[in-house]
């Protein structure tokens, strides 16, 4: 009797899993762009005796923002190649995730923690052109997300 009460989902369809991943990769693809051109190029105006306490707070207050939206493409990119291992769309995105993520972890945070130390002009600018990277890759991320579901959809 309990087996019988037992729930277990469906597995997702790759289908659902390329809507989750659009949804992720537009959520990011648009605070990444807002990053690009707003938030960090006004890091140099802020005045360097409250630089550093301004990029403490903001890395705290940044990660509710941003981890759980990369952590989420992060595991659905996982999690669509093992519902569509043969997609060669879904594996250009998944690379596209990793050169996010490597961008994060080897650039973008390190210049973070340097900049959490103290205001550097010159690091500010590191982080802005930097940044690119990651700003070209989500961007190229939903364009190919929106491509593969307007096939999926004919």
């Amino acid at each position: 009797m309990v087996a019988m009460l037992e729930w277990r989902s469906p597995p997702m369809s790759a289908d659902r899993l390329l809507w989750i991943n659009l949804a992720t990769s537009l959520y990011m693809t648009g605070l990444i762009w807002f990053v690009q051109i707003v938030h960090y190029p006004l890091f140099a105006q802020i005045p360097a005796e409250g630089f550093q306490p301004y990029e403490q707070r903001h890395q705290a207050r940044t990660s509710y923002v941003v981890a759980p939206v990369m952590l989420a493409e992060l595991a659905v990119s996982i999690a669509i190649l093992a519902a569509a291992p043969t997609n060669r769309l879904f594996w250009i995105t998944s690379a596209l995730t990793g050169v996010v993520w490597l961008s994060t972890v080897l650039v973008q945070m390190p210049l973070h923690g340097q900049l959490g130390q103290g205001y550097s002009i010159s690091a500010i600018h590191q982080l802005v052109s930097s940044n690119w990277i990651r700003t070209i890759a989500w961007s190229l991320r939903s364009l190919l997300l929106l491509y593969g579901l307007t096939q999926s959809v004919r």
